[in-house]
C-alpha cells in the first residue's frame, strides 16, 4: 500500500532566517571525498553513515523543489535502521524490530513492499541498563559489500554475512563467525566493518573490546579498553577510528593482526547522561574529513565539536586537537547520531531531549537545533558558520546531498493531545545558509516516530526513512 500526497499544501517553505542563522550565503560544501574501500559496497551504498569514512553525505541529488510526493508502506511492528540500496536500486535493510527479532529484508523502493525476508536470532534481552528502544546491538549497525552480501552482528554474538539472489527475491546465509566463545553475553557487537585489507574489526558494547576477525582464518584477535563503546566506527586507509564514552582512538592492526592503539585522546565529558543519550559520552560514531582530520562530538555542556588531527605522529609544537567548539546552548545540547561531514565542513544535530518512544514522555519535543562548523585552512582552528535553532529533529541521521547543498533530517512537532506522539515532517535545510527551505508532513503519532533510524537518498533522487510503522519517501513532484 503507497499513499502519495502532493503539491504545496504539505510543503511549509521558511520565508525568514531562523534563530542565529547567518544571513550571508556561504560557500557550498563540497562532494563527499571519502577513498571507495574494496570490502564495501560503492559509495553511499555501504552502510547507516554512507561510506567508510561515515560522512553521511552524497556527491547524487536528493529531493528539492517547491513541490513534493510522499508514500509510505506499512510494515507493522517494525523499525528499518538503515536505508542502502543494492546494485539493482532495491532497498536492503535491517529491521531491528520491537518485540520481534531482528529481520533482514529487501524492499522493492517503489512499491515499498518487502520482496524477501529473514528473521535473524532473537537472542538475550538488551544488555542491563539499555532501554530496548536504544538498544543497537545485532543490527542497527550492519553492511553491504560490492556482491550484495549483508555483513551483520547478531544478539547471539556471530557475525552472518548473508547473500542475495541475483533476483533479489531470497537470501541465504553464506558464512557465519562465532564469537559468542570471546564475548559474555553483557558485551554485545555493536557494529563490524572491514578495513582496506579485508580484516573485519569489531566493537562490542560493554567493556569496549575493540577485535579483529580474519574471514580467511577465522582467527579473532582482541583489546579490552574496558570503556563503553556504543557507536559504529571509521575505517580510513591509515587506521580505525574509535569512539567510547571517555576516549578518542585511532587503531591499527599488528603483524599479527592484533588491535593496537596507535593514538588516544581522552574528551570533554560532563559526566551527564543526558536525554536522548545512550550514555554518559560521546554520541556519534566519528567521520574522518580530508587533509588528515577526524571529528566527535564530545560529552561536554553544552555539547562540543571536536576535531583531531588523524597522524600517527605530530610534529613538534603541533597538537593533536584542532579545534573544540561549542554548539548549541547549555543543559540543552547532546546528539546521538554521527556528523555529517565533507571537505572541511562539519554539521551536527541537536537531539538533546529526544525520550523512549513507548513512554510516558513519547510526545515530548526535542529541543532541537543544527549548526555548521568549518575548520579553517591549513588546520588553523574552526568557526561556526551558522546554527538553525528552530527545527526540531529529535533522532534521525540526517544526509547532506553536496548537489543540492540539503541536509535532509525528519522534525518532530507537538501533539494537540498528550501522549499522541506528535506529527513528523521531513525538513530540508540549506547547507550554505541554515535556511529551512521546505517542510513536508510526513505522519502522526507513533508510527510516524523514526526512532534513531538514517535516512537514505536513491540514485533518482528520492528520500527514504524506516519508521515504526513501516517505510517512508520523499520525492520531487514530477
Amino acid at each position: 500500500m503507497i499513499l502519495v500526497t502532493g503539491a504545496a499544501a504539505v510543503v511549509a517553505a521558511a520565508l525568514a532566517l531562523p534563530a542565529a542563522c547567518s544571513a550571508a550565503p556561504r560557500a557550498p560544501i563540497p562532494p563527499p571525498a571519502a577513498p571507495q574501500n574494496p570490502f564495501l559496497a560503492p559509495t553511499p551504498d555501504s552502510n547507516i553513515h554512507g561510506d567508510t569514512w561515515m560522512t553521511d553525505a552524497y556527491r547524487g541529488a536528493g529531493p528539492s523543489g517547491h513541490r513534493f510526493t510522499t508514500g509510505f508502506g506499512p510494515l507493522p511492528a517494525s523499525l528499518c535502521s538503515a536505508m542502502i540500496f543494492d546494485t539493482h536500486g532495491r532497498i536492503v535493510t535491517i529491521c531491528p524490530s520491537i518485540p520481534f527479532p531482528p529481520i533482514l529484508r529487501v524492499i522493492d523502493p517503489r512499491k515499498l513492499k518487502v520482496v524477501t525476508e529473514y528473521a535473524f536470532p532473537r537472542g538475550a534481552p538488551p544488555p542491563a541498563g539499555t532501554p530496548a528502544y536504544q538498544n543497537f546491538t545485532g543490527g542497527g549497525y550492519f553492511y553491504l559489500d560490492k556482491r550484495n552480501r549483508v555483513t551483520t552482528a547478531t544478539k547471539t554474538n556471530h557475525i552472518f554475512v548473508m547473500a542475495e539472489s541475483r533476483s533479489g527475491r531470497s537470501v541465504r546465509k553464506v558464512a557465519d563467525y562465532d564469537l559468542s566463545k570471546r564475548l559474555t553475553d553483557a558485551e554485545r557487537i555493536t557494529s563490524a566493518l572491514p578495513d582496506f585489507q579485508g580484516r573485519i574489526w569489531f566493537v562490542s558494547k560493554r567493556d569496549g573490546k575493540i577485535g579483529t576477525l580474519d574471514p580467511r582464518s577465522r582467527r579473532v584477535r582482541i583489546r579490552r579498553t574496558g570503556e563503553e563503546i556504543e557507536n559504529s566506527f571509521a575505517v580510513g586507509r591509515d587506521g580505525i577510528y574509535v569512539v567510547s564514552d571517555r576516549r578518542m582512538f585511532r587503531l591499527n592492526a599488528g603483524r599479527d593482526g592484533r588491535p593496537r592503539v596507535t593514538w588516544s585522546v581522552r574528551y570533554r565529558n560532563s559526566g551527564i547522561h543526558k536525554p536522548s543519550q545512550v550514555d554518559a559520552g560521546s554520541g556519534t560514531t566519528p567521520t574522518i574529513l580530508p587533509d588528515g582530520y577526524v571529528a566527535i562530538t564530545d560529552n561536554a555542556d553544552p555539547m562540543d565539536v571536536v576535531v583531531y588531527r588523524t597522524a600517527r605522529k605530530l610534529r613538534r609544537g603541533v597538537r593533536r586537537t584542532v579545534c573544540t567548539v561549542p554548539v548549541f546552548r547549555r543543559g540543552a545540547s547532546a546528539t546521538e547520531n554521527s556528523l555529517i561531514g565533507s571537505g572541511r565542513s562539519l554539521i551536527v544535530e541537536n537531539n538533546y531531549g529526544y525520550q523512549d518512544p513507548f513512554g510516558p514522555l513519547a510526545g515530548s519535543v526535542s529541543t532541537g537545533g543544527f549548526a555548521r562548523i568549518d575548520i579553517a585552512r591549513g588546520g588553523r582552528g574552526c568557526h561556526r558558520v551558522w546554527t538553525n535553532t528552530t527545527v526540531h529533529a529529535p533522532s534521525v541521521v540526517p544526509k547532506l546531498s553536496a548537489r543540492t547543498q540539503i541536509v535532509y533530517t525528519y522534525e518532530q512537532d507537538a501533539a494537540p493531545l498528550p501522549l499522541t506522539g506528535g506529527s513528523w515532517s521531513w525538513v530540508g535545510l540549506s547547507a550554505r545558509t541554515g535556511r529551512q527551505l521546505f517542510k513536508v508532513h510526513s505522519g502522526d503519532g507513533l508510527a510516524g516516530n523514526n526512532n534513531y533510524a538514517g535516512i537514505g537518498l536513491a540514485r533518482d533522487g528520492s528520500a527514504y526513512l524506516g519508521t515504526i510503522g513501516g517505510i517512508r519517501r520523499l520525492a520531487r513532484a514530477r
